[in-house]
């Protein structure tokens, strides 16, 4: 069984992937790739999130040739997701992506996967295989152990090629089949994993698929990179990640938020304010209780926990720290003077 800790080590521009290194949040753009303001500004808003590897749609030529006018004004890795065309695979990496998205076994001509290996090798640019349930070879059942086999067709490509900087996903958007192919993987190959439960919808269903099958995947120690696939905004889906892998201590500078469900005691406009503070956190890379909690009679005893919290009275807050009250403000000042508190830990 290979670990989280056991995998083979891969470079992916400049962070590692594997073996001992912490598990990498990423994401893809919805962006027109040829969109290169678009693209880039999507990109530099993923990266003030957390987000450490980006990956763009490379559909046609204007798509690949955009790659070396992204990476110029960007400071995360770069992954280009290539399916069936080598050309497009061949000319984004002498544009400089860091690594590509390419399954070598959809490409019927040997010649052009031999010159993709050879240029990755030379450039040091790993190649992700890509095996989804919804996508295995016309007539295959859909099971696990299809998948890995699947899996070991593309691989055994490159192996044979003398390539091995591979990372390898096996996803399915049933939780079920997508544990069980993962634990194959793990005991099959030493290549890290990017794990993420594929199609997972909406951000509202999708959320609560991939926390429950992310995080069986997590507790397993399986797992080197993560995304968290959803239909809409890419920042949610790093949001999504930096919750799960806190949640599972698998983080160490990443905020928490205890907030109260709100009753008929709240004199104050607390939701907004909570999903205020919790955007705000979402830009701190430090390890911080805060409390946003709805009233006074519960709220400082259930907050004593934290670092600091509010707890709201009618048309003011109390600012307490680890429980004890420091100063009372008005309500319309709570949002600023909690950013201060922050910013001054």
């Amino acid at each position: 069984m290979f670990y989280r800790n056991d995998t083979k080590v891969v470079k992916v521009g400049n962070i590692y992937l594997g073996g001992n290194n912490p598990i990498r949040i990423q994401s893809m753009c919805n962006t027109k790739t040829k969109d290169v303001d678009r693209t880039v500004h999507q990109i530099l808003d993923l990266e003030k999130l957390g987000c450490e590897i980006i990956r763009v749609a490379v559909l046609d030529i204007e798509d690949a040739y955009s790659i070396h006018k992204i990476k110029e004004k960007i400071h995360i890795p770069l992954v280009a997701d290539i399916h069936f065309d080598p050309e497009l695979a061949i000319i984004a990496i002498k544009e400089g992506v860091d690594k590509i998205r390419l399954n070598p076994g959809n490409i019927r001509d040997k010649d052009k996967i031999k010159e993709i290996v050879e240029l990755c090798k030379e450039r040091h640019i790993p190649i992700r295989i890509g095996v989804n349930a919804g996508s295995l070879p016309k007539g295959w059942d859909v099971n696990a152990e299809n998948m890995i086999k699947a899996a070991k067709e593309h691989i055994e490509i490159l192996e044979n090629l003398g390539f091995y900087d591979i990372v390898l996903s096996i996803k399915a958007s049933n939780i079920k089949l997508c544990l069980l192919a993962y634990k194959l993987a793990a005991e099959t190959f030493p290549y890290p994993l990017h794990i993420g439960i594929t199609e997972a919808g909406t951000a509202f269903k999708g959320l609560i698929t991939s926390s429950i099958g992310l995080s069986k995947l997590l507790e397993l120690g399986i797992g080197n990179t993560i995304r968290v696939s959803l239909t809409g905004d890419p920042l949610d889906e790093v949001k999504a990640a930096k919750v799960i892998l806190n949640e599972e201590g698998l983080m160490d500078n990443m905020p928490i938020l205890t907030s109260c469900p709100t009753c008929g005691r709240t004199q104050i406009d607390l939701i907004p304010l909570a999903k205020a503070v919790e955007e705000y956190l979402y830009t701190v890379n430090k390890k911080i209780h805060v409390a946003v909690m709805g009233c006074v009679v519960n709220g400082i005893g259930e907050g004593k926990e934290a670092d600091l919290g509010i707890a709201g009275g009618k048309g003011s807050a109390v600012i307490f720290k680890k429980g004890v009250p420091v100063r009372t403000i008005k309500e319309c000042d709570i949002l600023e003077e909690l950013k201060k508190e922050i910013d001054s830990m």
